[in-house]
């Protein structure tokens, strides 16, 4: 009991020198309650939906996803409506009902703006029945009646200005058609952000399908006292094999699989960087506990002397860590909903909705952040409480504060060079490795390694460091900066800690950096190297193009060819009998001007001819395939075709690795009509001097179909380099976590180290030191350090970026790129941060009294 007391008691007596490590906790628990209640949120609202809009049984196209259709064909899978019939025939059924349902579709109002989200989620037009009524209610006028008429969701309604009366032109891989708002509806549950339009069943049939009596499934109701199970084996026994049957369960658990494949990697990327910020706020708790310690030398050795045992003064500090993780745990908890909701605001301005009537937090969400919060602070502390555990009765006799730790240890910087060497090791070995799996294992080894080598060698490190820095950036301030060299330099432990916390945020941006400036410019290299085409017609959202919008194109004058590029599906046999998933890609005989792709044998125009296709050479390799040889291909939907190998394409970049080539017109002849996959993507070029005035015109064609984007190769790589700068904002705002949890440390730091130095800063007030050079004493004390952080993670980031980029060079990543600019802004910004870490310090040091200063203990 005097254990607890004598810790709570120093626990409110210091209550202000701990806030910004308990700060540090609250941050990282609350990223990590944060992300479990937001991603659980998420699951419910999906729960939900799934659980209003399933029927008992759910009848499909056999080998159907749970979205429907196949990838780049332009129609879903369908059934004949005689199914219906069939079914309703079928012993403990009822209201058993044909759908039609695509997500195929552009819809766009009057103004030709695609009223469809931007989020990702998709526009899906379905016909119109009463099982819609258990997920919607009709907020205003009537359902769809025929075929001039539909029906929208209210929340597009709302968000593009929609009214009844206005008329929607709806764009699918069977025609443009145009219908008049008629009604609205509102989702019972929360709708995640998808766009719906709706249609009576013979205009959906006929305008998304192609023609009436067809439907993409079924869905059937039982009759009470029968379960799903039963109901399912009673259908199959009535339709036989050929069909995929479902309860609602499990129509609901393949919903909620596809959705955890994006959840589980957005949740687990963000843990990820929680736990960086944890990492970072061990350092700072560490210092924080290191320094309080030694302030409270005196009165360890007090204790010490009057019969307290190492281990009771080891627990006292122990049961003040604890009490910190509670608290700051605690309150991380609770803020962790509030980011949650934040997030969920974000995505829905973002487009996807969330409502917070789903607001998830399960018991286990605070209870895992208080237990990792408490766990990671007392851990922390263990090294601390050690080191007062140790301190003699005969410290009450020496000043408050002395440091024991003067200078890194020789063991300590022995162990650190050896474990930086050992890092260095497995990055080079990284960079040279042959292949991506043990290429990987060694990086990983290497990075971590490199990392605890540099964090231990980090005192040793200051030293050289900050004396370096010291010429360069603070003797420029005369004795002032002399003093705040050798205040840096006082306590190379501490300073090393402070500065590695820095080092980890900085090391990650720098990484990243590297990495995603070498992406830009090894795509860049390979466009410049193989598309030869002058312009790429695709869709952002990876829409399969229109038949109608690419017979417009066809028409642009000036055009000297437009290329299309279709995706089959099929699987592939090899002369050995061995079966696999066919990358086959089916384009028109003018491809090979428009991609220059390297062979290992053969010639690339060969593949055009009647019966011929190629493979990669990775695939040739594998499976023994040689010029000449006759594989055989299963076309999904179609025949089964004898193709002959006629070249073998050099697997060497990223564009295109591993495709298999053939003739649209060899697939023609092997697939109906309805089932041709549409075009992925067209190239095209202009003829000589009408590239300017082709690329207006193609725009122009386009104007009626705001779904698909016409590039030159410039657009391209802007739209590449966009996207991949995208990223890396998002990644560095996930880091900037990390990186405020370490300037928290420096402030802490300072914070301490000013009340530590105490009696010295009265002092040196006495002596003439003006409150004005004491403030800019400590703002220089703490960019040194934030510069010493920035040097070594930034550093340590390049080291690991190179090698990152070397290792993947094996998958076309074959041009390294450092962003100085990038780097060096870094650099000259941690110094801004270092100025704004002193703040506050710098302030109280300037507002103290000299005489109370002088006669502190």
């Amino acid at each position: 009991m005097s254990v607890l007391k004598t810790s709570l008691r120093n626990f409110l007596a210091h209550k202000g020198r701990m806030a910004l490590s308990a700060v540090a906790v609250l941050l990282s628990v609350a990223f990590v309650c944060g992300t479990l209640v937001f991603t659980d949120t998420m699951n419910t609202t999906f729960d939900k939906l799934f659980a209003v809009t399933a029927s008992d049984v759910t009848v499909s196209p056999k080998g159907t996803e749970a979205t429907g259709g196949t990838p780049g064909s332009g129609r879903p899978e369908t059934l004949p409506a005689a199914l219906v019939e069939r079914i309703e025939k079928t012993e403990g059924t009822r209201n058993v009902r044909g759908s039609v349902s695509s997500t195929g579709v552009t819809v766009v109002d009057s103004r030709n703006k695609n009223v469809g989200p931007t989020s990702g989620a998709p526009t899906i037009a379905v016909n119109w029945t009463p099982n819609e009524l258990r997920s919607v209610e009709i907020a205003s006028g009537h359902e769809p009646r025929g075929p001039t008429e539909v029906v929208v969701d209210g929340a597009t309604a709302d968000k593009q200005g929609l009214k009844l009366g206005d008329t929607l032109r709806t764009i699918s891989g069977v025609g443009d058609f145009t219908a008049k708002i008629v009604g609205t509806v509102d989702f019972k549950t929360t709708n995640p952000g998808a766009t719906l339009v709706y249609f009576d069943t013979a205009t959906a049939q006929r305008e998304l399908l192609g023609k009436e009596g067809l439907f993409t499934n079924i869905t059937v109701d039982a009759e009470p006292g029968l379960d799903d199970e039963a109901l399912k084996r009673n259908v199959a026994a009535s339709l036989g094999d050929g069909y995929k049957l479902q309860t609602a369960a499990e129509a609901a658990d393949e919903g909620r699989a596809e959705l955890a494949s994006f959840l589980d990697v957005m949740k687990y990327a963000m843990l990820g960087f929680a736990g960086i910020a944890f990492l970072v706020g061990i350092f700072l708790i560490v210092n924080t506990f290191s320094m309080l310690v030694a302030q409270r030398t005196r009165e360890i050795g007090l204790m010490r002397a009057i019969g307290a045992g190492r281990k009771q003064i080891n627990r006292s500090v122990l049961v003040e860590a604890l009490l910190l993780g509670v608290v700051g745990s605690l309150a991380g908890a609770a803020a962790g909903v509030g980011l949650a909701v934040g997030l969920m605001k974000i995505m829905s301005s973002a487009g996807m909705e969330l409502s917070t009537r789903d607001l998830t937090v399960k018991w286990t969400t605070p209870a895992l952040g208080l237990l990792l919060g408490v766990l990671v602070t007392v851990v922390a502390a263990y090294v601390p409480a050690r080191r007062a555990g140790k301190v003699s009765p005969m410290a009450a006799l020496r000043d408050a504060g002395t440091p024991a730790d003067g200078k890194a240890g020789r063991i300590r910087g022995l162990v650190g060079l050896v474990l930086t060497a050992a890092g260095a090791a497995g990055l080079v070995a990284a960079s040279r490795a042959d292949e991506a799996g043990p290429g990987s294992a060694w990086l990983g080894l290497g990075v971590v390694l490199s990392l605890l080598g540099f964090v231990i060698v980090g005192p040793l490190l200051a030293g050289i460091v900050v004396r370096a820095l010291g010429v360069v950036v603070l003797r420029v301030f005369g004795p002032v900066g002399r003093l705040a060299e050798r205040n840096a330099l006082r306590n190379p432990r501490r300073t090393g800690a402070t500065g590695a916390a820095l080092m980890i945020g900085l090391a990650l941006v720098a990484c990243l950096s590297v990495v995603g400036s070498s992406m830009v410019a090894s795509a860049t290299e390979e466009l410049d190297r193989s598309v030869g085409a002058d312009y790429l017609v695709q869709s952002a959202t990876g829409q399969p193009i229109v038949p109608q919008a690419e017979a417009t194109l066809k028409k642009t004058p000036g055009l000297d060819h437009l290329t299309s590029y279709k995706q089959v599906e099929a699987t592939i046999t090899d002369t050995r009998g061995r079966t696999a998933p066919a990358d086959l890609t089916a384009t028109d005989p003018t491809y090979p001007k428009d991609l220059r792709r390297e062979l290992k044998a053969g010639k690339i125009e060969d593949v055009y001819g009647k019966g011929s296709m190629s493979v990669g050479h990775h695939y040739a390799d594998e499976h023994g395939v040689r010029l000449g040889d006759v594989l055989t291909l299963a076309l999904k939907g179609g025949d089964t075709v004898k193709l002959k190998v006629v070249a073998i394409t050099a697997d060497t970049g990223n564009v295109d690795k591993g495709s298999m080539y053939t003739s649209i017109a060899t697939v023609a002849e092997h697939l109906p009509a309805d089932r041709m996959p549409q075009s992925m993507l067209l190239l095209a070029s202009a003829e000589d001097g009408q590239e300017a005035k082709v690329y207006e015109d193609l725009k122009d064609a386009l104007a009626p179909y705001p779904q698909y984007k016409v590039s030159n190769q410039a657009d391209f790589k802007k739209d590449l380099k966009d996207q991949v700068g995208q990223l890396l904002n998002i990644v560095y705002g996930l880091l900037a976590l990390a990186i405020v949890v370490a300037v928290l440390g420096v402030v802490n730091t300072l914070a301490l180290s000013v009340v530590e130095r105490t009696r010295e800063i009265g002092l040196m007030r006495a002596i003439g030191l003006s409150r004005r050079q004491l403030r800019r004493m400590i703002r220089l004390e703490s960019v040194v350090i934030a510069l010493f952080g920035a040097l070594l993670g930034l550093g340590l980031g390049m080291g690991w970026g190179t090698a990152a980029q070397k290792l993947l060079a094996l998958d076309g990543l074959g041009v390294l790129d450092i962003p100085w600019p990038t780097i060096l802004t870094v650099f000259v910004g941690s110094a801004f941060v270092g100025l704004f870490a002193a703040l506050v310090p710098a302030f109280r040091a300037g507002r103290m009294n000299v005489l109370n200063a002088i006669a502190s203990d």
